[in-house]
C-alpha cells in the first residue's frame, strides 16, 4: 500500500526496526550528502514521516510502499522518481551512461525492508513487483534499482541487502544496465 495511506505506526513498525546502514536510516542514506550525521535518527525519521506523508490517502506524493501479512505491516520498499534521490548521480552510478538523470520518468527502488520474523518468505520479490506498478500507474516510463550482486552458498548480512538483490529484481523484469562496482548492479525495466 502506499505510504501515505497508512499510519506512521505501521511504517516504523518495519522501518524503525531495520539497521540497514548507520544505525537507523530512515530511507536517507540516497538523500542526504553531507549532513548525514548532523540530521541523526530522529531527524532523519522526520525526514522519512515527512516524505511518506503517512495517514493523508488524498496527498499525491510518498515515498514508497508498505507491504502487509493479512493487517500486520512486514515489509517496505522506497520507491520515488529517480531526482530524488541526490546521490545516485555520483559518477559510478553513471558511468558509460549517456541519459538524463534528471528525468522525472525514471523512477528509483533504493531500498526493500522485511521485518525479521518475516524474512525469506518472498516479501521483497513481491515488494519489487508492486513497486514497479506503482510506478507505471504514476506515469513512470523506467524504473531502476541499485542491487547487491549474491553468490550462492555465499551469506551477505541482511543489512547490506537492504537494496535488494540482482535476482529479486531480474524476477521482476529487470535487466542488467551496468555493474558500477564488484558487488553492485543497476538493473531496469523500461515500462
Amino acid at each position: 500500500m502506499p505510504a501515505n495511506t497508512v499510519s506512521w505506526e505501521d511504517l516504523l513498525a518495519v522501518v524503525g526496526a531495520a539497521r540497514a546502514f548507520d544505525a537507523l536510516c530512515f530511507c536517507q542514506r540516497f538523500k542526504i550528502i553531507k549532513a548525514w550525521d548532523s540530521t541523526g535518527e530522529e531527524g532523519r525519521a522526520h525526514r522519512l514521516r515527512t516524505q511518506a506523508d503517512c495517514g493523508y490517502p488524498d496527498s499525491e506524493t510518498t515515498c514508497g510502499l508498505v507491504g502487509y501479512l493479512v493487517d500486520e505491516p512486514v515489509a517496505w520498499c522506497a520507491i520515488e522518481p529517480r531526482p530524488a534521490y541526490i546521490r545516485l548521480t555520483r559518477p559510478v552510478t553513471w558511468a558509460g551512461r549517456h541519459e538524463d538523470k534528471t528525468d522525472e520518468g525514471v523512477w528509483a527502488i533504493t531500498c526493500t525492508l522485511t521485518r525479521t520474523p518475516y524474512r525469506w518468505q518472498g516479501f521483497t520479490y513481491q515488494m519489487i513487483a508492486a513497486a514497479v506498478e506503482f510506478a507505471r500507474g504514476r506515469g513512470a516510463h523506467a524504473v531502476e534499482g541499485y542491487a547487491m550482486l549474491t553468490e550462492p552458498g555465499k551469506v551477505i548480512t541482511w543489512g547490506e541487502l537492504h537494496v535488494g538483490s540482482r535476482n529479486a529484481f531480474a524476477a521482476a523484469g529487470f535487466r542488467e544496465v551496468i555493474r558500477p562496482t564488484k558487488r553492485r548492479v543497476v538493473m531496469r525495466i523500461d515500462l
